[in-house]
């Protein structure tokens, strides 16, 4: 990863640290040798000042980046995780089908290491690379091996609990920056003329995806088990939860609605370990005219192959059924536990975007 960028200011200055660390490969690609790379490093990111978005062509490059960001770089969970300790919650007086998915979260707590070795993060500190690959919209009923962009990307995630966090991502020159103090939720993307997005608190849907054993476990201790499935050749219990009317509301926008999100998760009858993580999620979007347009999207996370696949469905507006296919594979540079300060508005408990 390339941590240091030249210097905006003065092209004879000392190289400058980035806020996000960049692939190598997406360095590489900018110039035939390293005076090459760096001139259009800089010239790269002269290029996002606010004056340039009033072009259509970087505007509509920008707004495909941050839909692709939005929807697979920086997701959120639509429920909130409570810091317990899934050790101590009963399994007694609730259904066979509860009880059984408490059982299924301890015998996870004990894979991972147990309560103990939960307890002793924390905090945490991530940076990683991604790759996105995105097709073009088809009809639903057609294929979509078709024509597919890759963009590259790295990003920095700061976490103290689940309800408190900071991600910031780049990808192909686009930043988003989204986080959570633990009073509301926020995201901002680097070429976002309107206000920044708020919402409830709510933990990153990366957190899910092999980070954050804790949540993993918090989350999944109201599921309910609903049977079984083969992921991989490894058997694995369905544990199911749906998202309450009332988390959907408070979720909700004047101009969209969350009719329905439900999240699943795929542990190992052998291991124990989560195998992978899936939710859906349909959104209606009122429009001006009597049609409203509706988008449906399914995401699934594969942990032992760092894939997530997002499918998107989009119809209404008196249109076909359009569907589009999303991939990212993202890569874990540096891990580090209980080994930095997070900064001061998250400890303050104020917005620090």
């Amino acid at each position: 990863m390339r941590r240091l960028c030249p210097n905006i200011d003065r092209e004879d200055g000392l190289e400058t640290v980035l806020e996000v660390p960049i692939p190598e490969e997406m360095f590489a690609s900018m110039g035939s040798n390293v005076g090459l790379r760096m001139q259009n490093m800089l010239t790269w990111m002269k290029a996002q000042t606010s004056d340039k978005w009033s072009s259509p062509i970087i505007a509509a490059r920008f707004n495909e980046l941050r839909f692709l960001l939005y929807l697979v770089g920086s997701p959120l969970i639509p429920l909130q995780v409570q810091v317990v300790n899934p050790i101590q919650r009963p399994i007694r007086d609730c259904s066979i089908e509860a009880s059984t998915a408490k059982y299924i979260v301890q015998q996870y707590t004990a894979a991972i290491g147990g309560q103990q070795a939960m307890n002793s993060v924390n905090s945490m500190c991530v940076t990683g690379q991604v790759k996105i690959n995105a097709s073009d919209f088809h009809q639903g009923e057609e294929s979509i091996d078709g024509k597919s962009t890759q963009e590259v990307g790295g990003f920095l995630l700061l976490q103290k609990n689940p309800d408190l966090w900071s991600l910031e991502i780049v990808v192909s020159g686009c930043k988003v920056i989204c986080g959570s103090n633990g009073k509301l939720s926020w995201r901002h993307s680097s070429n976002q003329q309107t206000p920044i997005s708020t919402g409830p608190p709510r933990p990153l849907r990366r957190f899910l995806q092999g980070l954050d054993p804790r949540s993993t476990a918090n989350l999944f201790l109201d599921a309910m088990c609903i049977g079984e499935k083969i992921i991989n050749d490894e058997d694995c219990f369905i544990l199911k939860l749906e998202t309450g009317p009332a988390a959907r509301e408070a979720q909700s926008g004047p101009n969209y609605e969350i009719i329905h999100h439900t999240i699943w998760g795929y542990f190992s009858q052998r291991s124990g370990l989560l195998i992978q993580f899936e939710d859906s999620r349909l959104l209606r979007m009122k429009t001006k005219g009597d049609e409203d347009v509706f988008w449906e999207t399914s995401t699934e996370s594969v942990m032992d192959e760092y894939k997530t696949t997002v499918t998107v469905f989009r119809y209404g507006e008196q249109s076909a059924n359009h569907k589009r296919e999303i991939q990212e594979l993202w890569k874990l540079e540096d891990v580090d536990f209980n080994d930095f300060l997070p900064p001061k508005e998250l400890r303050k408990g104020q917005q620090f975007c």
